[in-house]
């Protein structure tokens, strides 16, 4: 070392220790990498992001490579230190602890907490140049990797440890997609961001939880007078009706209102058949169906509107197309009058809330950011008449949760009207 200048020596000591930096922080920015966003810019046809997916989808060699490089690098620059500190200040156990401990100190510091952190707050920007030098430097030290791979499958074998190079490339669960819609932060609209939520809820919910009830359905009833039924036809709200006979769990068909309007407009006489003749199939779905496949269904079928039966066969309520379009992207059609609508109330002014006993539960929870159990009851009369297990005859209030419920009115049978009262931290001033 003595015909070495001693410039050089710290020289090669710094080139050292910048080697090191680069294996850290390469190893912690791959590892680190966001691979949808990779596999997106490869797709554009990003060189450098197809290198790093080809690299991480050979972990093994990868790590192998990076330890091995690190390794020799780090034992080469403590023997550097070492011999200059003996060249220096001669051979001496103080000095060579010394030297070990200023050795340590500078790799822990520069070579790898300083790097990898860099390495992990900017892993695309550092990971994609990087593979341009390290799938090279694989190449060229295969055979090493071979070699020391040997031995560490010799040694996983017993263990019953199997290669994990592509167990990051997992398909994600719909929760783990639905965090990362949540976490996007600015990086999605708002209004996108609610209508990819909505979808991943429409694999949760059942047809029954977005159904128009049996109690709110228009529908026509054949058993009645032809001037009634031409009445009806000419005040309806909808296009299409069910159609029973005498009694709506006695759904024959469902009429095209257009074409019993044209009907109307003949002069013949007309009788039921008329109306009859008309008819096509109703489509029936079990109350427990997923949202999410009755779309699909309504596709495979060409279906617009569907009866929602029970396991006995009794109606509970109906569907449509429009009523699922608008769970995943909010409010855009017209309802009947009277018709609870999921933007049609909030909070007043003194923090209360006059809503219908039908007003559903989810709609409730999401205009007015309350936690009523879903899993029950789907709407605030059903939820009263099971908590109280009775009907009220008289204005009665409980409270679920911290928020105070009134029953304003009751109506044949069941709660017709009542007052939300906001949880206390939260009222209005």
């Amino acid at each position: 070392m003595d015909t070495v200048p001693f410039w050089v020596q710290l020289l090669a000591l710094a080139l050292l220790i910048l080697c090191s930096a680069f294996f850290a922080m390469a190893e912690t920015a791959l590892m680190a990498a966001n691979r949808h966003r990779l596999r997106h810019l490869a797709k554009r046809g990003s060189r450098s992001a197809s290198t790093t997916l080809w690299l991480l989808e050979r972990t093994d060699k990868l790590l192998s490579l990076v330890l091995i490089a690190n390794t020799l690098i780090n034992a080469m620059a403590t023997a550097l230190v070492t011999a200059i500190a003996i060249d220096t200040f001669g051979h001496d156990d103080n000095v060579i602890t010394i030297s070990t401990s200023v050795v340590a100190f500078l790799l822990i510091v520069f070579a790898e907490i300083s790097p990898k952190v860099i390495g992990a707050t900017y892993p695309e920007k550092i990971a994609l140049p990087t593979s341009m030098v390290l799938k090279p430097l694989m190449a060229a030290a295969k055979p090493l990797i071979w070699f020391v791979n040997l031995f560490v499958s010799l040694l996983l074998k017993p263990l019953r440890i199997k290669d994990g190079a592509h167990q990051h490339d997992a398909r994600l669960s719909p929760e783990e997609l639905r965090s990362i819609v949540l976490e996007g932060g600015n990086f999605i609209p708002q209004k996108h961001k609610s209508i990819l939520l909505n979808l991943f809820d429409l694999e949760t919910i059942s047809v029954e939880d977005i159904m128009t009830p049996r109690s709110q359905i228009e529908a026509l009833d054949l058993a009645l007078p032809v001037e009634e039924i031409k009445h009806e036809l000419t005040t309806c709200y909808h296009n299409k009706l069910p159609v029973y006979e005498g009694e709506i769990n006695q759904i024959v068909g469902i009429l095209h209102v257009r074409k019993a309007v044209a009907l109307l407009n003949q002069e013949q006489e007309l009788t039921v058949e008329h109306f009859r003749a008309l008819l096509t199939a109703p489509y029936f779905i079990p109350q427990d169906t997923r949202v999410f496949t009755q779309l699909q269904y309504f596709q495979e079928n060409r279906e617009r509107l569907g009866i929602i039966v029970d396991e006995y066969g009794e109606v509970q309520g109906l569907v449509t197309l429009d009523d699922i379009i608008e769970e995943m992207i909010g409010e855009f059609t017209t309802s009947m009058p009277g018709a609870a609508r999921a933007d049609s109330f909030d909070w007043n002014e003194q923090g209360e809330c006059l809503l219908e006993g039908a007003t559903a539960l989810r709609d409730i929870n999401k205009r007015l950011g309350l936690n009523f159990p879903l899993d029950g009851p789907k709407t605030l009369n059903g939820m009263m008449l099971e908590l109280l297990q009775d009907i009220p005859e008289s204005p009665i209030s409980v409270k679920i949760g911290q928020c105070v419920i009134e029953v304003v009115q009751v109506q044949h049978q069941s709660i017709k009207v009542v007052k939300l009262i906001r949880p206390s931290g939260k009222r209005a001033a």
